[in-house]
């Protein structure tokens, strides 16, 4: 799904909630291209820190060429911090080979297709009454809310995240920093 249609389609359901006109959804669409246009060439992946836990184990699982790719992506990246509140022995397990399968679905779930920017998550929010659902590349949803104030992404056993740092753009999408690991439902 490209980065206009997912922006489309998460203004078409503001519009649809809240009767905005055409040019509202018009102009989140160009919000998210041209907030993607300022980044330059900079990719996902060139732009992700090269030491941190969430880069190394992207390109073990494969993902660090997507996110260099054409996108557009949205992508939650946890802090470095957040994975030392795994459970003992979840990342070393993860770098194994046998592992990439659960590697590959904990780090897709992270990411959204499209460019979806915070403020486009808050409208959605909005306007389901609280609580918006965000389709994964995984094809998992995650559900985000809003508590004082911030934007909380809750995943499948309802662990949250929330977002520390917003909207950093770049050429093929845009990253959200958060403050935990979102971890898939393990059912397939």
């Amino acid at each position: 799904m490209t980065r206009s249609k997912l922006t489309l389609v998460l203004a078409m359901g503001l519009c649809a909630a809240s009767a905005c006109s055409k040019n509202e959804t018009s102009d989140t669409a160009a919000k998210g291209a041209a907030a993607v246009k300022e980044a330059g060439n900079t990719t996902i992946a060139a732009g992700l820190n090269q030491k941190g836990e969430f880069y190394t184990l992207a390109k073990a699982a494969g993902l660090d060429a997507t996110l260099a790719g054409p996108g557009p992506y949205t992508v939650f990246v946890p802090e470095d911090a957040a994975f030392a509140k795994l459970p003992a022995g979840t990342v070393d397990s993860w770098s194994k080979p046998e592992a990439r399968t659960d590697l590959t679905r904990t780090l897709t779930y992270h990411i959204l297709p499209g460019t979806v920017l915070a403020d486009d998550i808050g409208k959605a929010i909005d306007s389901a009454n609280g609580k918006a659902e965000l389709a994964t590349m995984g094809g998992q949803v995650l559900t985000a809310t809003k508590e004082d104030g911030k934007i909380v992404i809750s995943d499948a056993a309802g662990g949250k995240a929330v977002i520390t740092k917003a909207d950093e753009t770049r050429a093929n999408g845009v990253v959200h920093e958060t403050n935990a690991v979102l971890m898939p439902s393990t059912a397939t």
